[in-house]
């Protein structure tokens, strides 16, 4: 007599989730978001506390990793420039995340000649890279963070909104929907509780490889400088402030905010991916 042993798709997809390199890259996330939301109280020493008598000394009790030309702590200018870091990418991301969800959804609804419309608006915006864009803006209306997280959220609302039209087309041949429309539910109902909420989960995860990409390009901005200003604490900011630095043979205070872009960029980018896969192995 043969047994069949049914594998559950939860258990299927708990085992992946187990990955080393996937619960490393979550923890790495986890620790750079708490270190934004703590940083006012984590930091030992205020970021932009100048003192030139000390200018690029070494790491010691007192700074453990060393000041920057400006004699500033660099271990807290990290911190705080953490969270400089991660709110601008997460504007970029809610903003071309809910309009690209909004334009996708109703495009692939309503079909015909609105569709053509906004799909054909939404291509255009492929045109103009998102760099040249931010820093057209950014030309305009002077340094800060609002222009280029406007700037780069349109930029990056295309690739949303083509995926939620995709999505929504291939949601909208499946019976529930007729069925729910044979009782008597409005397209907005449907897509409000049921269309959306099914699409989610693959918008999430593109949404969290896309949070990489514009804090590398929010980091490029600030490098150029024209992100945020001077005095605010930036990870971009601290490459370009730290080139003195390395002129004068001490490259850690630009080498480590490097490695703090490179590594947050890498782990959001494993973990948006993971969920990827996850979610193609859930609808297979």
């Amino acid at each position: 007599m043969s047994t069949t042993v049914l594998r559950r798709p939860g258990l299927a997809r708990l085992r992946t989730a187990r990955a080393p390199l996937y619960h490393l890259c979550l923890g790495l996330v986890a620790v750079v978001v708490l270190v934004a939301v703590l940083a006012s109280w984590l930091a030992p020493y205020d970021p932009n506390a100048v003192d030139l008598g000390n200018a690029l000394a070494g790491p010691s009790g007192d700074h453990l990793l060393g000041v920057d030309a400006a004699g500033r702590d660099t271990l807290s200018r990290l911190m705080l420039g953490a969270r400089t870091s991660l709110l601008g990418p997460l504007g970029v991301v809610a903003f071309s995340t809910l309009a690209g969800v909004a334009i996708g959804v109703t495009a692939a609804w309503r079909g015909g000649w609105l569709d053509s419309v906004l799909s054909r608006s939404t291509e255009l915006v492929f045109a103009f890279p998102g760099m040249l864009l931010a820093i057209l803006i950014v030309a305009v209306y002077g340094e800060g963070l609002i222009a280029p997280v406007i700037a780069l959220a349109i930029a990056y609302l295309p690739y949303v909104s083509r995926l939620s039209r995709s999505l929504v087309l291939a949601e909208r041949s499946r019976p529930y929907v007729e069925a729910y429309r044979v009782q008597g539910h409005s397209g907005l109902q449907i897509c409000l509780r049921h269309i959306i909420p099914g699409i989610a989960p693959v918008v999430l995860a593109q949404s969290t490889i896309n949070f990489g990409y514009a804090l590398i390009d929010l980091a490029g901005l600030s490098f150029l400088g024209l992100g945020v200003p001077a005095l605010t604490p930036d990870w971009g900011r601290m490459v370009f402030d730290g080139q003195t630095a390395i002129q004068h043979g001490y490259p850690l205070s630009a080498i480590l905010p490097c490695v703090a872009i490179v590594l947050t960029v890498v782990a959001f980018n494993v973990v948006g991916e993971r969920w990827a896969d996850q979610v193609a192995r859930r609808d297979r």
